[in-house]
């Protein structure tokens, strides 16, 4: 059974940073893209960042630009997320995706329960 488990999430006042992590078991976590997206209340998810198996290739959401960063650590099977100069805005769940590929280059996605980010003074 795949697990992803966040943690770091919490209350923080703009202008602040949380670190995020995202520990991950039972699947081969060095050959999967992992991601990091983020719901806020009456909103669809979205995606923050991405990262690739090796670390080598990160992309995100324009919003986060300058303000987040994406990293991995495959000796540690985790995932992290660097959030800088919040805003009320990036008030969320953020939740960790990892999509572990399988054969013939179909890859299935798997979900974290998600962390809770506050940003309000």
């Amino acid at each position: 059974q795949v697990q992803l488990v966040e943690s770091g999430g919490g209350l923080v006042q703009p202008g602040g940073s949380l670190r995020l992590s995202c520990a991950a078991s039972k699947f081969t976590f060095s050959t999967s893209a992992m991601s990091w997206y983020r719901q806020a209340p009456g909103k669809e998810r979205e995606l923050v960042a991405s990262i690739s198996s090796t670390g080598g290739v990160t992309n995100y959401a324009d919003s986060m630009k300058g303000r987040f960063t994406i990293s991995r650590d495959n000796a540690k099977n985790t995932v992290y997320l660097q959030m800088n100069s919040l805003k009320p805005e990036d008030t969320a769940v953020y939740y960790c995706n990892a999509r572990v590929p399988q054969r013939f280059g179909a890859t299935v996605n798997y979900w974290g329960q998600g962390t809770q980010v506050t940003v309000s003074s």
